[in-house]
C-alpha cells in the first residue's frame, strides 16, 4: 500500500522531525520519505491541513470480555473501537470469564487478535481467579505473549503475597501493574469522600484508601528492591507519594485516566451512573494535581480504562450500578479539553506506554515501520450511536459534540479513516 499524508504536523518528541509541518510517504508499510513531497501515481492521497501526526495511541488499560463476556464487548468490536480512538496497540486486562490465567488462555487471546491493524497484548492475572490466594502461571504466560500482569481492578490486599509476587517477578524482569484500593478503609463507599458525598447521601470512599495502598506498595517495592506499576491514580495524595518515591529512587511507574484529567465529583449530582468509576471521581483540586503531574514527569502514561457494560448493569439505581465507562474513542477530545498539548499527548498515550511494557516504539523517521495516527485539535464530531463503535453505550458523553477527531491511523501496512 502507498499512502501520502500531506501538510502534517510531527509531534513526535523523538523524531528529528518533530514541531515540522511535513508529507509522509509510506510505501509497503515502511515511511520512505519525509519533507515537501509531490504526489505520485497509484497512491492513495490525505490531506491533513492543520493536523497532528504522532506514533500511534497505545492503551495499558482496557477490557473487551472476551473470553465469556462478548456481550459486553469482543475483540472485534474492542479493536473497531480503538481504531477509531486512534490507537493501534492495546494491554488487553485479565478481567474475563475465564480469568487469562494460562499460557493457553494468553494464546487464545494472540490468536485471536492477529492480522489486525491494532496490535494486542495479553496482560496475564497476577493471582488465580483475581482472588489474591494463590499465584497464577506468570512466567508461563510470559513466555506465551503477556506483556505485563494485573489482577484488574481488584487491588491485592494482602500484604505478604504481594510481596512474594514482587519477588517472584523480579526473577524475570515481570512488571505488575496494580490497582491502589486498601479495601478495609474503602468498604462499599462508590463516591468521593467529601462534602459532595454528604450533600448526596452516599457513603464516601477517602482519598486515603488509595494512598495507604499506594504507600505500602513503594515500601515492598523498595524492600524487595523490584519494579511496579500503578494503575489509575486519581489523587493529589497519591501523586505526591510517588513523585516522592520516583526522587528516592523506588522503580515505580504509574498511569492516570484520561476521565480524571476532566470530569469531577461534581457531575455526580443527578446520581448518572455513567459517570461511576473506579476509583471514583475526585474533586478540583486532584485534577490539578493530576495534570501537574504529568507535565512534571511523575505521571508516566495515560489510559483509557476502557470498561464496557450492557444496558442492563448501567441503567440502574447509582449504588447497583456497576462500575466503568466505554472510552477508547474519548481519550483523545478528553486529553485536548484538560489543555494538554500534541507533544505530551504522543509522550504520556503513545511511547510511554510502551516503553514501559519493553516494547518497540514507533518513531516518525524515515525508514521506520510506519504506525501513526493523525488527529486534528479543533475539529468538532458528534458521538452518538451512529458513531460508537463498541458494544456497549456507557459513556456520559454519548449524545455530545466533542472537540478533537482521530482522522487516520495506519499500522501493520494497514489503515483506518474515519
Amino acid at each position: 500500500m502507498n499512502l501520502l499524508v500531506k501538510n502534517v504536523t510531527i509531534a513526535d518528541p523523538q523524531s528529528k522531525f518533530n514541531h515540522q509541518q511535513c508529507d509522509v510517504r509510506i510505501v509497503d508499510g515502511i515511511i520512505k520519505s519525509i519533507g515537501k513531497l509531490t504526489d505520485e501515481k497509484n497512491e492513495i492521497i490525505f490531506d491533513a491541513a492543520g493536523a497532528f501526526l504522532t506514533p500511534g495511541f497505545f492503551d495499558l488499560n482496557c477490557v473487551a470480555g472476551d473470553p465469556g463476556y462478548e456481550t459486553k464487548e469482543d475483540i472485534f468490536t474492542l479493536t473497531e473501537t480503538a481504531k477509531a480512538g486512534g490507537f493501534t496497540g492495546l494491554a488487553l486486562l485479565p478481567q474475563a470469564n475465564p480469568v487469562v490465567q494460562s499460557k493457553s488462555q494468553v494464546e487464545y487471546i494472540i490468536n485471536k487478535a492477529k492480522n489486525n491493524l491494532v496490535d494486542v497484548y495479553p496482560v496475564g492475572a497476577i493471582s488465580q481467579n483475581r482472588e489474591a490466594k494463590e499465584l497464577a502461571e506468570l512466567f508461563d504466560m510470559q513466555q506465551a505473549g503477556a506483556v505485563a500482569f494485573s489482577d484488574g481492578d481488584r487491588a491485592l490486599q494482602d500484604d505478604g503475597f504481594m510481596s512474594r509476587a514482587l519477588q517472584y517477578a523480579k526473577g524475570f524482569d515481570a512488571l505488575l501493574m496494580v490497582y491502589p484500593e486498601n479495601k478495609s478503609i474503602a468498604g462499599k463507599s462508590q463516591i468521593n469522600e467529601s462534602k459532595n458525598s454528604v450533600l448526596l447521601g452516599m457513603k464516601g470512599l477517602p482519598a486515603l484508601a488509595e494512598e495507604m495502598h499506594i504507600a505500602r506498595d513503594i515500601f515492598l517495592a523498595q524492600y524487595n528492591e523490584t519494579k511496579i506499576h500503578i494503575s489509575n491514580i486519581s489523587t493529589a495524595g497519591s501523586v505526591a507519594l510517588i513523585r516522592k518515591a520516583k526522587r528516592d529512587g523506588v522503580q515505580i511507574s504509574c498511569d492516570v485516566t484520561a476521565h480524571h484529567l476532566v470530569f469531577t465529583e461534581d457531575l455526580l449530582v443527578d446520581f448518572d451512573s455513567n459517570y461511576k468509576v473506579k476509583p471514583p471521581l475526585r474533586g478540583k483540586t486532584d485534577v490539578k494535581a493530576l495534570i501537574a503531574g504529568l507535565k512534571d514527569g511523575t505521571i508516566d502514561a495515560i489510559t483509557s480504562q476502557h470498561r464496557p457494560e450492557e444496558v442492563e448493569f448501567k441503567n440502574v439505581e447509582f449504588e447497583i450500578a456497576h462500575y466503568g465507562i466505554i472510552a477508547l474513542q474519548t481519550v483523545l477530545p478528553l486529553l485536548l479539553k484538560a489543555g494538554l498539548d500534541a507533544n505530551l499527548i504522543a509522550e504520556k498515550l503513545s511511547i510511554n506506554p510502551r516503553k514501559l511494557l519493553n516494547l518497540i516504539i514507533p518513531v516518525i523517521e524515515e525508514g521506520a515501520e510506519a504506525n501513526f495516527t493523525v488527529f486534528s485539535a479543533d475539529k468538532k464530531w458528534l458521538y452518538n450511536a451512529n458513531s460508537n463503535h463498541s458494544k456497549s453505550a456507557n459513556s456520559p458523553l454519548l449524545g455530545k459534540e466533542l472537540n478533537g477527531k482521530v482522522m487516520l491511523v495506519f499500522n501493520n501496512n494497514q489503515y483506518f479513516k474515519d
